[in-house]
């Protein structure tokens, strides 16, 4: 669990073997932004956080982003939605 996306990238993608998936948030996808499922995703965030929002994975490591629930400093969100998010962890399936 790191709060800031970017230490995935930093601390985590390219030196730890032990950690498979990270648990992240502090975007809240800037509270604006453009949401229509399946066709468009974007937010100012994406400006500073190449990983803003959902499940990324890189050399078979994951990252989760989540939006949030709260805000910061505007009291509201406009066209990006509060999240909680609801993992279901599998083991991974034998060959």
């Amino acid at each position: 669990m790191s709060h800031d996306p970017s230490h995935f990238c930093e601390q985590v993608k390219n030196f730890s073997q032990f950690i498979h998936l990270t648990l992240s948030g502090h975007t809240h996808g800037m509270q604006f932004g453009i949401e229509i499922p399946g066709l468009i995703k974007w937010s100012p965030a994406s400006l500073r956080y190449p990983k803003w929002a959902g499940m990324y994975e890189e050399l078979g490591r994951y990252l989760h982003v989540n939006r949030g629930f709260g805000f910061l400093a505007f009291p509201g969100r406009v066209g990006i939605w509060p999240e909680i998010t609801v993992l279901t962890l599998k083991r991974k399936s034998e060959s």
